[in-house]
Formats: structure tokens, C-alpha cells, sequence
């Protein structure tokens, strides 16, 4: 019995819903490009704006508080983008944050 509960345990631990099921890394890296989501990253941190998602006092923690930025940022680059668009940038964006 011991094993049973210890390898029901394992699976549960190595099966995880991604973060952004709906999403497509590539489609989201489209949507960031298109709305020049970086110009803004670029003008407070400079280089290629990547800085703002790896710094150490981020503030992004789990993919609802992702989705929360996503929208926020797009409001701030005339962007009124719909909730599969934010799907597809989690998943995109993600490649910083590793969010499970």
C-alpha cells in the first residue's frame, strides 16, 4: 500500500496543466512584436528590454498575475487585447518565467 500512495503521489507531482494551456509560444512572440510590447521595456531598462522579466524584484509570481501584467501593459501600447491573445502571450512570455 505504501508504494501504491507513494507512486500515485509521483504522478500527481510530474503532471502539471501548463500555465497557458490556450496559448502558442510563437503566436504570442507575433502579438509581442506586433505591438512593439518591448518599447516600453527598452525606454525604463534599456538593451533589449528582456531585463524587465528577469530582474530580482519582479512582480509577476504565478500565470494569473502574468495574465493581470499582460493586460495592463497592452493598455499602456494601445492594445485592448482579447483573452486568447493573453493565452498566447503567457505562453510566450513564459520563456522568462518558467510559471508552472
Amino acid at each position: 500500500m505504501k508504494l501504491l500512495t507513494t507512486l500515485l503521489l509521483l504522478t500527481c507531482a510530474t503532471v502539471q496543466a501548463a500555465p497557458f494551456p490556450e496559448g502558442n509560444e510563437q503566436t504570442g512572440k507575433a502579438i509581442f512584436d506586433k505591438y512593439k510590447c518591448n518599447s516600453c521595456h527598452i525606454e525604463m531598462l534599456g538593451g533589449d528590454g528582456s531585463a524587465i522579466f528577469t530582474r530580482s524584484n519582479h512582480k509577476v509570481h504565478s500565470a494569473p498575475e502574468l495574465a493581470v501584467q499582460i493586460k495592463q501593459c497592452g493598455g499602456n501600447v494601445g492594445a485592448n487585447l482579447s483573452a486568447q491573445e493573453v493565452q498566447h502571450l503567457g505562453a510566450y512570455l513564459n520563456r522568462y518565467y518558467k510559471l508552472k
